[in-house]
C-alpha cells in the first residue's frame, strides 16, 4: 500500500465518551461501562493519563437501539473539560436541532473556560425519529449534508470574522460581530470541527468545509480509499483535512482471549436492537443518489458495535492491536477513535500495554522531514 504520510506525527487517539447508556456494543454481555457523570469524570482523567488526547461526546436525543438514557452532548463535554487539564473534548450536534450562532456562542465560552480544549463534531443525522417527535423536518440524505456544509461555514465565519456575512439557504448573517471570539493558536484559529458519513455528500463536504473526517470502522485499504476521494475535493482548493477512524478496541493477553471476547459481545448481541438499527441506518444511506451511505454494507455482526468498529481490526494482543494501528496511520489515519467494553480497564490497559508500542514502532519507521 502506498504510504500517504510521513511518521514526523505520533498518531493521536481519542475515544467515544459513554454519556448513553448501553455501552459501546449493542450486547447484553456484561460491559462495566456506567453513563453517569461520576463516572465518565473518573474515566477521562485515566484517559489523558494514558495517551488519550481527545474525548467524542455522543448525541442521542431520545431512546434507541439500546440507548434508553442518554446525557446531552454539549453540556456533558464541557463537564468534562472542567474535570481535565490537556482532554480536547467533541461534542457532537445536529444542524436542524441547532442554531448554529447560539453553537458557536456556547463553543466559544466553554473554549475561554478549558483554555483553548473544546471542538465539535458536525453530525448530519441518520435518526428520521429525532427530528420528526421533536416537531422539526426531516430533509433529504443531499439537503442534510447542504444544510450541513452551511453550518460549519456559519460556525467559521463567526468565530474568524469581526462583520460575519452568510447568506445561503438555510442560515444567513448579517454584520455580526462575536465577542469574545474563541481561542486561537498556531493552526487552530477556532476549535477543530470534525464530521462523518460515508456518502459521496460526506466526503465532498469534508474536502471543502471541515478540519476532521472521521471515517466508520474499515481496512486500511478502505481508508485509504475514502481519503483519497475526501483529498479528491481539498487538493484543487489548497485545504488540509485531517483523519480519524472508528475502532472497537479488544487488547487482551492473549489472543485466543480477545477473539472469545469478540465472539461472545456478537454471541449475546441484542437481537432487536440491532436488527432495528441496521434497518434504520440502512434506509438513511439507501436515500443517498449513489447509494453509498454509511453502513450499506455492514453485516449483522459489523453492526452490533454501531460504528462499524469491529471491522478496523484492533482485537488481539497488544502487539497484534499495535501493529494494526501501524497500518491504519501509514493508510493516512491521523487519528483513532475507540471503543471499549470495559472502559476504566480497557483504557488503562491500552495506555499501558498497547501504546507504548506504537511508539516504538513509529519510532523505528521515522522518516526525515523534507
Amino acid at each position: 500500500m502506498e504510504k500517504t504520510m510521513t511518521w514526523n506525527e505520533p498518531v493521536k487517539f481519542a475515544y467515544w465518551v459513554p454519556n448513553v447508556s448501553g455501552g459501546l456494543v449493542v450486547s447484553n454481555i456484561e460491559q462495566r461501562t456506567d453513563w453517569s457523570y461520576e463516572y465518565n469524570k473518573k474515566l477521562a482523567q485515566l484517559a489523558e493519563n494514558n495517551g488519550f488526547e481527545y474525548a467524542l461526546s455522543q448525541v442521542r436525543y431520545m431512546a434507541s437501539y439500546g440507548a434508553a438514557y442518554q446525557h446531552e452532548s454539549t453540556s456533558f463535554s464541557l463537564a468534562l473539560l472542567l474535570a481535565t487539564e490537556r482532554l480536547k473534548v467533541i461534542a457532537a450536534v445536529h444542524p436542524g436541532l441547532w442554531q448554529p450562532g447560539v453553537l458557536a456562542k456556547f463553543l466559544a465560552t466553554a473554549d475561554h473556560i478549558s483554555g483553548g480544549r473544546a471542538a465539535v463534531n458536525v453530525v448530519s443525522g441518520w435518526f428520521k425519529d429525532e427530528f420528526t417527535q421533536l416537531g422539526e423536518p426531516w430533509l433529504e440524505h443531499g439537503e442534510r449534508y447542504r444544510r450541513s456544509e452551511e453550518f460549519i461555514r456559519y460556525l467559521r465565519e463567526i468565530w474568524t470574522s469581526d462583520a460575519a456575512e452568510l447568506n445561503g439557504d438555510f442560515y444567513r448573517l448579517h454584520d455580526f460581530d462575536l465577542k469574545p471570539k474563541p481561542l486561537a493558536s498556531e493552526g487552530r484559529p477556532h476549535p477543530e470541527i470534525f464530521q462523518g458519513g460515508n456518502s459521496s455528500d460526506a466526503k465532498a463536504m469534508a474536502g471543502r468545509v471541515s478540519d476532521w473526517y472521521f471515517a466508520n470502522g474499515n481496512t486500511p485499504e478502505g481508508l485509504a480509499a475514502q481519503i483519497a476521494d475526501v483529498n479528491a475535493t481539498a487538493g484543487p482548493q489548497g485545504r488540509k483535512v485531517r483523519f480519524g477512524i472508528n475502532g472497537f478496541i479488544v487488547a487482551r493477553d492473549t489472543e485466543k482471549e480477545a477473539r472469545d471476547t469478540l465472539r461472545e459481545i456478537i454471541d449475546k448481541a441484542d437481537r432487536e436492537a440491532v436488527e432495528g438499527f441496521g434497518s434504520a441506518v440502512k434506509q438513511a444511506g439507501q436515500s443517498t443518489g449513489d447509494k453509498t451511505g454509511m453502513w450499506q454494507d455492514s453485516s449483522f455482526e459489523d453492526l452490533v458495535q454501531y460504528n462499524d468498529g469491529f471491522k478496523t481490526g484492533l482485537i488481539g494482543t497488544p502487539e497484534q492491536v499495535a501493529h494494526r494501528i501501524v497500518e491504519l496511520k501509514r493508510a493516512g489515519a491521523d487519528l483513532i477513535l475507540g471503543g471499549f467494553l470495559h472502559y476504566l480497564e480497557d483504557v488503562e490497559y491500552f495506555g499501558q500495554r498497547v501504546l507504548p508500542i506504537v511508539r516504538e514502532l513509529e519510532a523505528q519507521q521515522l522518516e526525515p522531514v523534507a
